[in-house]
């Protein structure tokens, strides 16, 4: 008996010491499951409703923002075919090194946003996606190696982490559902590799949606100068409060032209505590397509004042599928949440845990019917 106790104690000791030494030297070898610890964010005070503070000066809010926004450089390898004729010697004297099969490496940059003082920084996505390697640069001249803690492709965002010491200068969270249309702000990023650069503009627009960029979109719309290598960059406003983060530019040739969106900060938070707390993020699911009423629709149905999107769509075995949800009904509230659009119904859905039973209220045939419905989880997008 005491040989086996010895035997397992000998065995837990090394799998600990093991566990311990690739955490400390290879941290991005470990699977992306719950993150021990607490993450400290730093946010700023709500004001009352309708309250406005006043801007502390672009200056003083670039010189606030900009310690926390870092450049992220991020390089590929990409395998060539192995071709079948490279060791034909025929082949090889006429076509040389054309038949040449070593890797070539590829690599690209943008911007990312210090988020706790102990080295957690989001991004976009598509900023690193398909890097092998990452490094990243702060304002203050440092470097270090980043790994991936988890990423979210459709709101287009990602968290990767840094190991230096000391704490790192961190973005405060601001109030992006208290921003107007005409206030002023700026974009902190790195644009075209020429290093930490900030531009000014206005909030030309809010919850810009329906764009086709990301799968949830809540997008601010500014006029201030959004370049490539700007993505994952830092959107703040006039006391240097984070807002948004910058994601992408309506441009034909790849240049500004005064129209670029960034993620709402409301969204990008949500979205990073699931990521590091649990490595990904998880929606709710009810497998229903629907469309928006247009008044010609809201007529023929004779819907009156009532709001609501119809179902144009019924995946099979899905919830909806299974609750009796059928096409052309009309979605009228989802868990006592009134839908009136397809971004309410898609924001709705996707808040709600997995397992849940929720109430759907509808009109079919002109007569309101309460059907309940159990939340899945949704699916993973498919690569495209």
């Amino acid at each position: 008996m005491r040989k086996h106790w010895l035997l397992f104690t000998q065995t837990v000791t090394i799998a600990l010491a093991l566990l311990f030494i690739v955490h400390t030297l290879k941290p991005e070898l470990l699977p992306n499951a719950a993150r021990s610890g607490v993450v400290t964010l730093y946010e700023n005070t709500p004001l009352a409703s309708g309250d406005k503070s006043p801007a502390m000066g672009m200056s003083a809010a670039a010189q606030k923002a900009m310690p926390a926004v870092v450049n992220i450089f991020t390089s590929t390898t990409i395998k060539n075919p192995v071709n079948p004729f490279m060791d034909d010697p025929r082949f090889k004297f006429f076509f040389g090194d054309e038949l040449d099969t070593e890797p070539q490496t590829s690599s690209s940059l943008g911007s990312g946003v210090i988020v706790s003082p102990d080295g957690y920084i989001l991004t976009n996505h598509h900023v690193v996606e398909a890097a092998d390697q990452i490094e990243v640069a702060l304002s203050d001249g440092r470097k270090a190696k980043a790994h991936v803690i988890g990423s979210d492709p459709e709101t287009d965002l990602a968290v990767i982490k840094i190991e230096l010491p000391g704490n790192l200068s961190a973005i405060t969270f601001g109030h992006p559902e208290n921003a107007h249309v005409g206030d002023m702000v700026l974009a902190i990023g790195n644009p075209f590799g020429v290093g930490e650069t900030v531009t000014m503009g206005i909030v030309s627009a809010l919850k810009r949606d329906h764009l086709g960029i990301n799968t949830f979109e809540n997008f601010i719309q500014t006029d201030a100068a959004i370049n490539p290598g700007n993505s994952g960059g830092a959107l703040v406003d006039g006391n240097g409060n984070l807002i948004g983060i910058n994601s992408a530019i309506y441009s034909p040739n790849g240049g500004s032209l005064g129209i670029g969106f960034a993620i709402s900060a409301t969204t990008a938070k949500k979205t990073m505590e699931q990521i590091i707390q649990h490595g990904s993020v998880t929606r709710g699911w009810i497998g229903a397509g629907v469309q928006e009423l247009t008044p010609e629709l809201a007529e023929s149905f004779k819907l009156g004042d009532l709001k609501g999107v119809l179902v144009t769509e019924v995946i099979h075995h899905s919830p909806a599928d299974q609750a009796g949800i059928k096409t052309g009904d009309i979605l009228i509230t989802i868990d006592n949440n009134a839908i009136e659009n397809w971004s309410a119904m898609l924001e709705t859905v996707a808040n709600l845990p997995p397992g849940k039973i929720v109430p759907i209220k509808l009109m079919r045939n002109g007569e309101a019917i309460s059907l309940p419905v159990k939340i899945a989880k949704r699916p993973k997008p498919t690569a495209q």
